[in-house]
């Protein structure tokens, strides 16, 4: 019997012969793993092809080579990376022993915070660019230029890869330097004070959400008072100045859509943030991969609006499903 029982406990285990220093296997129950993973699964593939098509668009098509659809690109190219590697590497975290080693688990980590700070980088550019864009629209086309459009993406993509060198440095060193104390093995976690959690809920989630919606909200203000104009004198500036009417709806569209990826944003990342400041120590729990592929979700989401609200992205889309986009003069579509 006591060795039945001893056979048993070793199972337990991720590493059976080393059962000083091995992890103990993840205890979520197989049936909502098995879910969780078929669901996540599902949203991974979906996020890489469908941001994977904003980025041919956008890159293809020259009509689309706009200061606002470079930020677009941008987070889609965050997006289709988190589809890529983070969502892939989350369900094999939290549905198996890690066998990766701590180098690759540093490097997850390290993607885990750059990737999603980047997206939330982008959002905020993307508020910015509506902002002005609707709030300053004469000054819009010598403040936001395709040069300071792609130079704000770099310095975005930059600041936060710093950002999460810096955020994680001292535990990527506790994991991958030899002689570190190492609290088991087979798992891919890190600890993080309460204090350094504080410091990242504010600058990564407090600062940007904040900055995101003043934006938004005057950039709603602004176009209610626009709406209200465009209705009142529709007759007439449609005979008069057609253009312009068509250009203002645009704007108002593209405010729409703002508010509906800010929206969405908050409702994917306000749960884990909520339960990181709780739990500060993220720990395995199947509540916290739920969490966080909630999270991740948001990646899925973002190309979804682009095809509700942009007719440019449904065209497009069309153009390189029916290998249209193969012709030789295909970049220069007319997209818009």
């Amino acid at each position: 019997i006591s060795l039945i029982m001893e056979i048993q406990d070793r199972g337990e285990f991720c590493f059976p012969q080393l059962l000083n220093i091995s992890c103990r296997k993840l205890t979520i129950h197989w049936t909502k793993a098995m879910f969780l993973n078929i669901v996540f699964s599902i949203i991974s593939v979906i996020t890489v092809v469908l941001n994977l098509l904003v980025i041919i668009s956008v890159s293809h098509f020259r009509q689309l080579h706009s200061p606002t659809n470079t930020i677009l690109l941008s987070l889609a190219v965050s997006d289709f990376l988190v589809g890529l590697l983070l969502l892939p590497l989350e369900i094999y975290r939290n549905t198996s022993c890690w066998f990766l080693g701590e180098i690759v688990c540093a490097v997850y980590y390290f993607l885990g915070c750059y990737i999603p700070y980047t997206s939330i980088g982008n959002i905020v550019l993307i508020s910015v660019d509506r902002y002005v864009a609707i709030c300053h629209p004469l000054h819009y086309p010598t403040t936001i230029t395709a040069v300071k459009a792609k130079l704000c993406v770099c310095l975005c993509w930059f600041w936060y890869g710093l950002y999460s060198v810096f955020y994680i440095r001292d535990q990527i060193t506790q994991i991958i330097e030899p002689g570190n104390n190492v609290p088991c093995l087979g798992q891919c976690s890190i600890f993080f004070s309460y204090a350094t959690g504080v410091v990242d809920l504010i600058l990564t989630f407090v600062l940007p959400v904040t900055a995101i919606v003043v934006l938004y909200m005057k950039v709603f203000v602004v176009a209610v008072i626009q709406a209200r104009s465009m209705r009142s004198h529709v007759t007439f500036v449609s005979v008069q100045h057609p253009v312009k009417v068509k250009a203002k709806k645009s704007e108002l569209k593209a405010a729409r859509t703002l508010g509906v990826l800010v929206f969405t944003y908050l409702l994917c990342f306000c749960p884990l943030y909520c339960y990181t400041f709780i739990d500060v120590n993220l720990t395995d729990t199947s509540n916290m991969y739920l969490l966080t592929g909630l999270f991740y979700f948001n990646s899925c989401l973002n190309p979804v609006i682009y095809t509700l609200f942009y007719p440019w992205f449904r065209k497009a889309v069309k153009v390189i499903i029916t290998l249209q986009i193969l012709n030789p003069d295909s970049c220069e579509t007319n997209m818009l």
